[in-house]
């Protein structure tokens, strides 16, 4: 009977779960978390620190924010080091608000058995990538299948080319028979679990949001520098055109950070054929290098008008023609922008003379809309004057020079 194998990967949907961030040295200085991902021994010297990136339950197995390194409960770790010691390193770490042990587990096999022909898709780093020591890797791996054969007496491994963490059914066993919370299991062994015509409506749609994405990353270049070091999740939403919300963070000049939507102009997959989805995408900008943008009230202010517009087609619509205001629920938001109803308004389509108005992508136009939130008494202003009133406040704003700048600290311009 052939070996069977499964990929070992974090249970993201683990209700109320806490999420780790990235390991701190003795100097509270951020270890590079790659020396723990090359599938070989590590030297740190001194106390290791996990710090808690969002609070929650704690689990026995968990993948630190971003990355593909699992830290474990000790008795996880037992697990590891009786079924697979030649495979991992066990390196101790200190985890915020836990007295009990943890251990970073680095594994340190790889093995190159990805099953190219039986996977869903493989794609590969070519030189059009700029990448030139990843030639002839892997750019992406869908539905993944290895070949058993290659795999020879490594228990626990990471595939060569791509970042994926495989253990032998053995070791699945013995983690559910401890009841370990955290990880979850997939099975790379045996035939694809689809047909021919899923794979190729699969490679359709992924074709059609690889191009609309590139185009707008050309789009975002221009404005700025690519924030890729911010740990971005994407979520799964049915009402975005391409099933997906994506975020990117921009750093502009003067240490500004620019947020904006990565998906309203996803073409629609259920019809796969090229679109540009709602036409439009999402601009907030603050006036300050936000460190960690992924947790601060731009993206959770973004994120609520973002879910306005996906779900409501007269808000698009609306937003297309020109200035559209709304109120969207205040809750976690600075008190300074919230109202005593307990919202928080912004006005969408303030020009910006250093934002276009427009971008090109292969597949048409795609609109930017400007998202600037307002103060308490601004609002009260716009609903005395209401379509005069909002045209009055984006003069105001571009009068002052604030135009679409989103700042906490300001005097408002009524």
């Amino acid at each position: 009977m052939a070996k069977r194998y499964f990929r070992l990967v974090d249970d993201v949907y683990t209700p109320g779960r806490w999420e780790l961030g990235s390991p701190l040295d003795e100097r509270e200085q951020e270890i590079r978390t790659w020396l723990f991902e090359r599938g070989e021994p590590a030297h740190v010297e001194g106390r290791i620190r996990i710090p808690i990136y969002a609070p929650g339950k704690a689990l026995d197995f968990s993948l630190l924010a971003g990355s593909s390194i699992p830290v474990v409960h000790d008795r996880v770790a037992a697990v590891f080091a009786a079924l697979a010691p030649g495979d991992v390193q066990l390196i101790p770490v200190e985890v915020d608000g836990q007295s009990e042990p943890y251990v970073l587990l680095n594994i340190t096999r790889v093995v190159k058995c990805i099953d190219d022909e039986a996977s869903d898709e493989v794609r590969y780093v070519t030189p059009e990538h700029g990448l030139p020591d990843q030639i002839g890797e892997y750019r992406s791996v869908i539905g993944m299948r290895i070949d058993p054969t290659k795999v020879g007496d490594a228990q626990v491994f990471r595939t060569w080319g791509w970042v994926a963490i495989v253990v032998s059914e053995a070791i699945k066993e013995a983690l559910e028979e401890l009841g370990a919370t955290g990880p979850k299991f997939k099975e790379v062994t045996g035939p694809s679990t689809i047909s021919a015509d899923e794979r190729t409506r699969n490679r359709k749609i992924r074709e059609l949001l690889e191009t609309a994405a590139t185009a707008r990353e050309a789009a975002w270049r221009t404005l700025g520098s690519l924030d890729k070091e911010v740990f971005m999740p994407i979520a799964m939403s049915g009402s975005w055109p391409g099933q997906r919300q994506l975020w990117i963070v921009i750093r502009r000049e003067a240490g500004r950070t620019l947020l904006v939507t990565h998906g309203l102009s996803d073409p629609f997959i259920e019809r796969l054929e090229p679109s540009v989805g709602f036409g439009l995408e999402l601009a907030l900008e603050v006036d300050a290098a936000v460190k960690d943008i992924s947790k601060g009230w731009p993206l959770m202010l973004l994120d609520s008008v973002a879910d306005e517009v996906a779900e409501h087609e007269h808000v698009r619509e609306s937003v297309k023609v020109g200035l559209f205001s709304m109120e969207v629920s205040g809750k976690g938001m600075p008190k300074s922008l919230v109202t005593e109803e307990g919202r928080v308004a912004v006005l969408l389509g303030v020009e910006s003379r250093t934002l276009p108005r427009h971008f090109s992508t292969p597949y048409g136009e795609v609109k930017l809309v400007t998202v600037k939130a307002l103060l308490p008494s601004e609002l009260a202003y716009l609903l005395e004057h209401g379509a005069e009133g909002q045209a009055e406040l984006a003069r105001l704003f571009v009068e002052n020079g604030e135009e679409h700048l989103s700042r906490l600290r300001r005097k408002p311009v009524a």
